[in-house]
Parts: C-alpha cells; sequence; structure tokens
C-alpha cells in the first residue's frame, strides 16, 4: 500500500434495516496514521456506517481496506485483515478476568504481537490494579479500556471506535480520551464515532459530519471550529 493510498475507502455505501433505508451514499476516506472523527445527531447513521464496515450490517456499496474489497465479507474475516472494531456495547466477558479478557484478543497466538498482556495493564494502570478481577465488577469506564485494549492485543491497523465516552463521568471522559490519543500515538488509526466534540477535536485530525445517512461536511478541526452554521445546522440539538 503506497503511501498515498487510503488505508480504508468508503465509496456510495448504504445500508437498510428492514425497508428503513438507513445510509443514502455515505462516501469517506482513512489514511495511513489518520484519526478521524465522525460527528452527527444521534439517529443520523454513525453507528450503521461503523456495522456496515465491519460486515455486522450488511453493506450496499464499495467498502475497501488496504486496497482490498471486504463489503459482504464476514466480520470474523474484515478482522483478520487489520481491522479492530470496539462496539458502543462494551461487550466484555463478565465471569472471566481482565487478564483473561485481554488474552481473547490475541489473533495468532503462533507470533508474538505489537503488545503483550503486561504491556497493555502497565500502560492502563486502572486495568494493572484490576488484573485478577472478574470484569463484570468494573466501572463503566473500566470496561471500556478493556475493550479497547482487548482489541489492541489483535494487532489491527485502523480501529472503529464507537461512542467510547457514552455514558461516563468527566473525569473518565478525559482517561478515556487520553487512551486513544495514546493508541493513535503508536500509529494505529482510528474511526472515532463521537458526541464530545472536545474529545474528538483534540484527537482527529480530519472531521466527518453525518446528517440523514451521508456525510454533509469534511475538514480539519481547524476548519470546523470556524463552520457555525455546521455546528447549528447538523450537531446541536
Amino acid at each position: 500500500m503506497s503511501a498515498g493510498t487510503p488505508m480504508l475507502s468508503v465509496k456510495d455505501l448504504h445500508a437498510y434495516y428492514g425497508k428503513s433505508h438507513v445510509l443514502n451514499g455515505v462516501n469517506m476516506e482513512i489514511m495511513p496514521g489518520e484519526v478521524i472523527a465522525l460527528l452527527g445527531r444521534n439517529g443520523v447513521g454513525r453507528s450503521t456506517t461503523a456495522k456496515a464496515i465491519m460486515g455486522e450490517v450488511a453493506p450496499v456499496g464499495t467498502v475497501t481496506f488496504k486496497g482490498q474489497e471486504i463489503s459482504g465479507l464476514p466480520n470474523h474475516k474484515i478482522a483478520r485483515l487489520g481491522l479492530g472494531y470496539v462496539p458502543e456495547s462494551r461487550d466484555i466477558f463478565p465471569t472471566m478476568t481482565v487478564r483473561q479478557n485481554l488474552a481473547l484478543g490475541v489473533k495468532d497466538t503462533r507470533k508474538p504481537g505489537k503488545y503483550t498482556i503486561d504491556q497493555m495493564l502497565e500502560m492502563f494502570p486502572n486495568l494493572k490494579s484490576r488484573a485478577d478481577n472478574m470484569a463484570g465488577v468494573l466501572s463503566g469506564g473500566e470496561k471500556q479500556m478493556l475493550t479497547m485494549c482487548r482489541t489492541l492485543m489483535g494487532d489491527p491497523e485502523l480501529i472503529i471506535i464507537d461512542e467510547p465516552t457514552e455514558g461516563l463521568a468527566p473525569k473518565i471522559v478525559q482517561q478515556v480520551g487520553d487512551m486513544i490519543a495514546e493508541i493513535a500515538s503508536s500509529g494505529v488509526s482510528i474511526l472515532l464515532v463521537e458526541q464530545k466534540l472536545s474529545i474528538a477535536l483534540r484527537i482527529a485530525s480530519r472531521v466527518y459530519v453525518m446528517g440523514h445517512g451521508e456525510i454533509v461536511y469534511s475538514g480539519t478541526p481547524e476548519e470546523f471550529k470556524t463552520r457555525d452554521d455546521i455546528r447549528s445546522e447538523w450537531l446541536e440539538v
């Protein structure tokens, strides 16, 4: 993959829930090492975009990852290509320990990955202190961190993170934001679906805004900050 080639390219992406047409031709690109924030009000199709890319919702259109067409592939095959996904549901295994949850994220036990479990615990002391506790007793913020760490254990080249700060206390929001920034600094590309502008604009190199199932604006955080019209029309409630 050459330097000028998008890591992820989405072209004319449509998706449906039954007869409901949720995505109406989404177009976006993510370059290697780039952090993209996908903004928009609830219900405009941001999470559906993430699910359609990952094959959890049937996509209609073109989705390519590292130059390979992935639309229509089952999600476990998409994940094995190097695309990680952190859903907003914070799916952890509550009756397994934190350490066991992290071990489940390893895709190939025959070769060492970028991170070991111990390295992951050193990076995030909140989890280290609870490494041998059942994951079900973790706070919401700790569960979010665990879900992201488990995804990192699979050595993804790009991670889609869906609403990571939803329902978290302000102090924990800051910690989760710091964690996402830490992931980005390691060279992993990120598609961040987020409501909180402060987190999104701090971390992102580019911003996409969604409305009515399509992209209505794209630009840098600096450009976005000057567009009160976009904010009032597509983001403010």
